[in-house]
Protein backbone atom coordinates (compact mmCIF):
# COMPACT_ATOMS: atom_id res chain seq x y z
CA UNK A 1 0.00 0.00 0.00
CA UNK A 2 1.07 3.61 -0.99
CA UNK A 3 1.72 5.53 2.15
CA UNK A 4 0.79 9.20 2.08
CA UNK A 5 3.84 11.67 2.34
CA UNK A 6 2.09 15.25 2.14
CA UNK A 7 0.58 15.03 6.22
CA UNK A 8 2.25 16.99 8.55
CA UNK A 9 3.85 14.16 9.92
CA UNK A 10 3.00 10.07 9.34
CA UNK A 11 4.16 7.26 10.46
CA UNK A 12 2.99 3.46 10.74
CA UNK A 13 3.24 0.22 11.75
CA UNK A 14 2.08 -3.32 10.13
CA UNK A 15 1.18 -6.44 11.66
CA UNK A 16 1.56 -10.00 9.97
CA UNK A 17 -2.13 -9.40 8.85
CA UNK A 18 -1.12 -6.48 6.25
CA UNK A 19 -2.95 -4.36 8.87
CA UNK A 20 -1.56 -1.18 9.36
CA UNK A 21 -1.80 1.46 12.06
CA UNK A 22 -0.47 5.06 10.59
CA UNK A 23 0.09 8.01 12.90
CA UNK A 24 -1.07 11.46 10.82
CA UNK A 25 -0.16 14.76 12.00
CA UNK A 26 -2.98 17.26 11.80
CA UNK A 27 -4.03 20.74 13.14
CA UNK A 28 -5.44 19.11 16.03
CA UNK A 29 -2.91 16.81 16.76
CA UNK A 30 -1.71 13.22 16.12
CA UNK A 31 -4.43 11.36 14.49
CA UNK A 32 -4.18 7.23 13.98
CA UNK A 33 -5.42 5.42 10.60
CA UNK A 34 -6.28 1.51 11.38
CA UNK A 35 -5.27 0.17 7.39
CA UNK A 36 -7.37 -3.06 6.55
CA UNK A 37 -6.16 -3.82 3.04
CA UNK A 38 -8.03 -5.43 0.35
CA UNK A 39 -5.94 -6.86 -2.33
CA UNK A 40 -7.30 -5.29 -5.22
CA UNK A 41 -8.78 -2.34 -3.82
CA UNK A 42 -11.17 0.02 -5.74
CA UNK A 43 -12.26 2.32 -3.16
CA UNK A 44 -11.42 3.38 0.28
CA UNK A 45 -13.95 3.23 3.07
CA UNK A 46 -12.63 5.61 5.73
CA UNK A 47 -14.71 5.69 8.92
CA UNK A 48 -14.14 7.87 11.79
CA UNK A 49 -15.88 7.26 15.38
CA UNK A 50 -18.61 8.72 17.69
CA UNK A 51 -17.83 10.88 20.44
CA UNK A 52 -18.69 8.17 22.81
CA UNK A 53 -16.16 5.54 21.76
CA UNK A 54 -13.65 4.58 19.35
CA UNK A 55 -13.00 1.87 16.13
CA UNK A 56 -13.86 -0.75 18.41
CA UNK A 57 -17.61 -0.13 18.21
CA UNK A 58 -19.15 -3.24 16.76
CA UNK A 59 -19.80 -2.09 13.14
CA UNK A 60 -16.79 -0.51 12.56
CA UNK A 61 -15.25 -3.62 13.48
CA UNK A 62 -17.68 -5.61 11.38
CA UNK A 63 -17.02 -3.45 8.34
CA UNK A 64 -13.10 -3.77 8.85
CA UNK A 65 -13.56 -7.76 8.89
CA UNK A 66 -15.94 -7.78 5.62
CA UNK A 67 -15.62 -5.36 3.32
CA UNK A 68 -11.95 -5.83 2.49
CA UNK A 69 -12.77 -9.35 -0.13
CA UNK A 70 -15.17 -7.64 -2.13
CA UNK A 71 -12.24 -4.72 -2.91
CA UNK A 72 -12.86 -2.01 -0.47
CA UNK A 73 -9.95 -1.02 1.95
CA UNK A 74 -10.98 0.10 5.00
CA UNK A 75 -9.50 2.82 7.04
CA UNK A 76 -10.30 3.25 10.10
CA UNK A 77 -9.68 6.92 11.77
CA UNK A 78 -8.75 7.91 15.28
CA UNK A 79 -9.45 11.77 15.79
CA UNK A 80 -6.70 13.18 17.83
CA UNK A 81 -8.65 13.57 21.22
CA UNK A 82 -9.16 10.00 21.00
CA UNK A 83 -5.26 9.00 20.18
CA UNK A 84 -4.29 11.42 23.62
CA UNK A 85 -6.61 10.10 25.17
CA UNK A 86 -8.96 12.26 26.25
CA UNK A 87 -12.41 11.42 27.54
CA UNK A 88 -14.80 13.96 25.60
CA UNK A 89 -14.94 15.16 22.41
CA UNK A 90 -14.09 18.62 21.41
CA UNK A 91 -15.87 20.94 19.76
CA UNK A 92 -17.12 20.34 15.68
CA UNK A 93 -14.89 22.17 14.30
CA UNK A 94 -11.99 20.66 16.24
CA UNK A 95 -13.02 16.95 15.01
CA UNK A 96 -13.24 18.70 10.90
CA UNK A 97 -9.81 20.29 11.48
CA UNK A 98 -8.93 16.61 12.64
CA UNK A 99 -10.40 15.13 9.72
CA UNK A 100 -9.36 16.97 7.26
CA UNK A 101 -5.68 16.47 8.32
CA UNK A 102 -6.06 13.03 7.90
CA UNK A 103 -7.17 13.28 4.32
CA UNK A 104 -4.21 13.20 2.25
CA UNK A 105 -3.07 10.05 4.14
CA UNK A 106 -6.61 8.62 2.76
CA UNK A 107 -6.38 9.39 -0.41
CA UNK A 108 -2.41 8.39 -0.55
CA UNK A 109 -3.54 5.34 -2.23
CA UNK A 110 -4.48 7.09 -5.31
CA UNK A 111 -8.48 5.67 -4.93
CA UNK A 112 -11.49 7.56 -4.96
CA UNK A 113 -12.64 7.71 -0.94
CA UNK A 114 -15.76 7.35 0.74
CA UNK A 115 -15.59 9.76 3.82
CA UNK A 116 -17.94 7.77 6.68
CA UNK A 117 -18.73 7.98 10.27
CA UNK A 118 -20.59 6.66 12.75
CA UNK A 119 -22.66 9.42 15.24
CA UNK A 120 -20.65 12.44 15.42
CA UNK A 121 -18.24 10.80 13.04
CA UNK A 122 -21.07 10.54 10.61
CA UNK A 123 -21.65 14.49 11.07
CA UNK A 124 -17.94 15.32 10.59
CA UNK A 125 -18.62 13.07 7.10
CA UNK A 126 -20.99 14.73 5.78
CA UNK A 127 -19.91 18.57 6.81
CA UNK A 128 -16.69 17.98 5.06
CA UNK A 129 -17.60 15.56 2.42
CA UNK A 130 -18.17 18.48 -0.61
CA UNK A 131 -14.51 20.74 -0.13
CA UNK A 132 -12.59 17.46 0.59
CA UNK A 133 -13.97 16.29 -2.89
CA UNK A 134 -15.35 12.90 -1.31
CA UNK A 135 -16.61 9.96 -3.26
CA UNK A 136 -19.76 9.27 -1.45
CA UNK A 137 -20.56 9.76 2.41
CA UNK A 138 -21.60 6.90 4.96
CA UNK A 139 -23.23 7.85 7.79
CA UNK A 140 -23.69 4.87 10.10
CA UNK A 141 -26.12 5.89 13.39
CA UNK A 142 -26.19 9.41 12.12
CA UNK A 143 -27.45 11.66 15.31
CA UNK A 144 -30.48 13.45 13.92
CA UNK A 145 -31.39 15.39 16.95
CA UNK A 146 -30.04 15.10 20.78
CA UNK A 147 -32.12 12.46 22.75
CA UNK A 148 -35.68 13.70 23.56
CA UNK A 149 -35.27 16.76 21.45
CA UNK A 150 -36.49 16.07 18.14
CA UNK A 151 -36.94 19.93 17.34
CA UNK A 152 -32.74 20.26 17.42
CA UNK A 153 -32.69 18.83 13.98
CA UNK A 154 -29.09 18.17 12.26
CA UNK A 155 -30.68 17.21 9.10
CA UNK A 156 -28.82 20.10 7.37
CA UNK A 157 -25.94 18.42 7.57
CA UNK A 158 -26.44 15.28 6.05
CA UNK A 159 -28.79 17.04 3.53
CA UNK A 160 -25.81 19.37 2.64
CA UNK A 161 -23.35 16.14 2.05
CA UNK A 162 -23.55 16.95 -1.44
CA UNK A 163 -22.85 13.26 -2.87
CA UNK A 164 -24.38 9.79 -2.67
CA UNK A 165 -25.31 9.02 0.77
CA UNK A 166 -26.47 6.13 2.49
CA UNK A 167 -27.41 6.22 6.34
CA UNK A 168 -28.21 3.26 7.78
CA UNK A 169 -29.72 4.05 11.46
CA UNK A 170 -31.08 2.00 14.41
CA UNK A 171 -34.68 1.50 14.07
CA UNK A 172 -34.92 2.31 18.06
CA UNK A 173 -32.19 4.91 17.69
CA UNK A 174 -33.11 7.77 20.37
CA UNK A 175 -30.82 9.87 18.36
CA UNK A 176 -33.13 9.61 15.30
CA UNK A 177 -35.55 6.66 14.29
CA UNK A 178 -35.48 5.97 10.98
CA UNK A 179 -39.42 7.61 10.07
CA UNK A 180 -37.70 10.50 11.39
CA UNK A 181 -35.59 11.73 8.90
CA UNK A 182 -36.73 14.17 6.39
CA UNK A 183 -37.13 13.57 2.31
CA UNK A 184 -33.61 13.60 0.50
CA UNK A 185 -31.10 12.60 -1.60
CA UNK A 186 -29.76 9.85 0.46
CA UNK A 187 -30.53 6.28 0.75
CA UNK A 188 -31.93 4.62 3.97
CA UNK A 189 -31.38 0.82 5.46
CA UNK A 190 -33.04 0.23 8.70
CA UNK A 191 -31.18 -2.40 11.36
CA UNK A 192 -34.09 -3.40 13.32
CA UNK A 193 -34.44 -3.14 16.77
CA UNK A 194 -31.11 -1.46 16.38
CA UNK A 195 -30.50 1.51 19.08
CA UNK A 196 -27.83 3.61 18.26
CA UNK A 197 -24.95 1.20 18.78
CA UNK A 198 -26.71 -1.17 16.89
CA UNK A 199 -27.25 -3.38 19.59
CA UNK A 200 -30.65 -5.36 19.80
CA UNK A 201 -32.74 -6.62 22.80
CA UNK A 202 -31.68 -10.38 23.68
CA UNK A 203 -35.44 -11.12 23.00
CA UNK A 204 -35.68 -9.25 19.82
CA UNK A 205 -36.65 -10.93 16.06
CA UNK A 206 -33.20 -10.54 15.08
CA UNK A 207 -30.07 -11.61 16.55
CA UNK A 208 -26.97 -9.56 17.46
CA UNK A 209 -25.20 -11.36 14.69
CA UNK A 210 -27.97 -10.93 12.08
CA UNK A 211 -27.94 -7.53 12.79
CA UNK A 212 -24.48 -6.71 12.13
CA UNK A 213 -24.75 -8.52 8.65
CA UNK A 214 -27.94 -5.73 7.58
CA UNK A 215 -25.26 -2.88 8.35
CA UNK A 216 -22.55 -5.14 6.21
CA UNK A 217 -24.51 -6.35 3.58
CA UNK A 218 -25.86 -2.64 2.92
CA UNK A 219 -22.68 -1.40 3.11
CA UNK A 220 -21.46 -4.38 0.47
CA UNK A 221 -24.29 -3.22 -1.76
CA UNK A 222 -23.94 0.08 -1.99
CA UNK A 223 -20.51 0.26 -2.51
CA UNK A 224 -20.88 -2.44 -5.21
CA UNK A 225 -23.47 0.16 -7.02
CA UNK A 226 -20.54 3.31 -6.87
CA UNK A 227 -19.49 3.98 -9.79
Amino acid sequence: MTKATDATDVTGVTDVTGVTAQTVGTDAGDARITWHPAKKARLVLAVGHGAGGGIEARDLRALAAALPAGGVTVALVEQPWRVAGKKIAPAPKTLDAGWRGVWPALTGPGLPVIAGGRSAGARVACRTAAELGAHAVLALSFPLHPPGKPDRSRAEELLGAGVPTLVVQGGNDPFGRPAEFPEGDFRLVEVPHGDHGFAVPKRAEITQERALEVVTGAVREWTASLG
